[in-house]
């Protein structure tokens, strides 16, 4: 059998994973600090991938990125193309994985103790060091839950991929894709063992997930 859907929906996942672990807490701990009168529309724009159908991301991602787009009018000016590529994929999972990482994160650093933030100013902490040394230590709980939801959502993802990046067995074709042409075709068996995988590397990060909020909280029966 050939198993090319679980390598690339698994590469896929990591690096998107990886993308919105980086700008996802950026931006999460930014807007949880932002006062300005745009919160809410910024928000609002951060978290639609996780409201609109996954077809109408990919829609609006083909309209961007493809040809007469204009990330896909700079792309060609180097000979390149984004469209049914395997960074089409990454792109996608990113996109509409990436509200799962900013929610989760940003709630985890709205309920940290305004008053820690303002005794490590008062003691001359520059804002990056209060960053990586205090708000991400007392976030991580939410950063973790986060991160796992977010490769979660990337390695499940299929409308966004199949309007972008097509399905190129080899290339695009990802679990997701390969489950719904194997359906579609009448090869129930080998849609049922994709289905299977699925259920299985998703039950595990749910599992872990779970274990680690056990670890948290017992680490904080401890500590009180």
């Amino acid at each position: 059998m050939d198993i090319t859907p679980l390598w690339i929906s698994i590469k896929t996942a990591f690096i998107s994973t990886a993308i919105t672990f980086i700008f996802g807490i950026i931006i999460s701990y930014w807007m949880a600090n932002f006062k300005g009168k745009l919160k809410g529309i910024l928000d609002g724009i951060l978290t639609l991938p996780l409201i609109l159908p996954p077809t109408v991301v990919g829609f609006f991602l083909l309209l961007i990125c493809g040809k007469n787009g204009p990330i896909g009018k700079i792309l060609e000016l180097f000979n390149t193309s984004l469209i049914f590529s395997w960074s089409a994929t990454i792109l996608a999972a990113t996109v509409v994985s990436f509200p799962m990482m900013y929610r989760t994160s940003r709630a985890a650093f709205e309920q940290i103790d305004i008053n820690i933030i303002f005794a490590a100013r008062t003691l001359g902490l520059s804002e990056f060091k209060i960053f990586y040394k205090i708000a991400i230590p007392l976030a991580m709980p939410g950063i973790i839950a986060g991160l796992v939801l977010s490769f979660a959502r990337a390695i499940g993802e299929f409308g966004a991929t199949l309007m972008l990046a097509g399905n190129i067995p080899g290339k695009t074709q990802t679990m997701p894709l390969a489950i719904f042409f194997a359906a579609e075709s009448g090869d129930m068996k080998r849609a049922m063992l994709w289905v299977i995988v699925i259920f299985l590397i998703t039950l595990l990060l749910i599992l872990l997930l779970n274990y680690w909020s056990d670890i948290q909280l017992k680490l904080l029966g401890r500590r009180h």
